[in-house]
């Protein structure tokens, strides 16, 4: 599609549904703004960089919402910000190197969200320590101590990287990563991985502008609508039970992995 009027607004169209998603499950929305933007017609590895920018607005909209609960656990964010962010500067510089002009980063992400929605889908997330039966008792009591640092890290270190290789956010990783090895509640991670995806898209950022990856008018029309959005997604993210959130994450992994592998797949097959 060219560039115009039609392309813009339903540019925008896409950054407030990414927001949403992004506010509601906590991967940074970048896994419907990426297939969105491609769907416009932006080259996949321009579609990587061009995602980034959208996502710290997303980040700081949403996380202010759930943090206004006491959900974000600020240690976790301690133990996993400092390694994803080296990482992710590593993932961007290393994207430009992976073969098949990005398509192959693009079916990366599908199997990436497949493997994560099974992980949810099949309940084997580990139980936070400690967990309260009562949503409201849980929400009270505040974020839950992290389990091992030294792990956590290694979260970090595996979500960064694939925020700047992949364009992602990371949250695709955190979300399931802070509830298995870091005892967390599910709600607990999906808010704690927002407010990480917002501060890896940083340095994912500037240097995929730096290689001139970043298509800046689409960027910056996804940011309009990505605010709002996120506020939507968290506000509804709060109404579910942790079950529910458990069985929504999935289903919404699930969809989006589907989606990524079949328009790759036909992408591949075309060129």
């Amino acid at each position: 599609m060219e560039a115009g009027l039609l392309r813009d607004g339903l540019t925008l169209v896409v950054g407030l549904c990414s927001g949403i998603l992004s506010g509601a499950f906590g991967v940074g929305g970048a896994v419907l703004s990426t297939p969105g933007i491609r769907l416009l017609g932006i080259a996949p590895l321009m579609a990587v960089g061009t995602t980034l920018p959208a996502i710290l607005p997303s980040a700081v909209s949403g996380g202010l919402r759930y943090r206004a609960e006491g959900l974000v656990d600020w240690r976790a964010v301690g133990a996993v910000a400092p390694t994803g962010l080296l990482a992710s500067i590593g993932g961007a510089l290393a994207s430009g190197l992976v073969p098949g002009e990005g398509h192959l980063l693009q079916l990366a992400i599908a199997g990436l969200l497949g493997w994560s929605a099974w992980r949810l889908g099949t309940g084997r997330q580990r139980p936070a320590r400690g967990a309260q039966v009562d949503e409201r008792r849980t929400r009270a009591a505040g974020p839950r101590r992290p389990r091992s640092p030294v792990r956590l890290a290694g979260v970090g270190v595996l979500a960064g990287g694939l925020s700047g290789l992949l364009g992602i956010g990371g949250g695709a990783v955190l979300v399931p990563g802070l509830a298995q090895v870091g005892g967390l509640s599910l709600r607990t991670s999906v808010a704690t991985s927002l407010v990480c995806t917002g501060i890896f898209a940083v340095p994912g950022t500037i240097t995929h502008s730096l290689v001139g990856n970043v298509d800046w008018r689409v960027a910056l029309l996804l940011a309009v609508t990505v605010v709002p959005g996120a506020r939507l997604g968290a506000a509804a993210s709060l109404r579910l039970g942790e079950r529910d959130l458990a069985r929504a994450v999935a289903a919404f992994l699930g969809v989006i992995a589907v989606v990524y592998a079949a328009g790759e797949l036909a992408a591949l097959v075309r060129s």
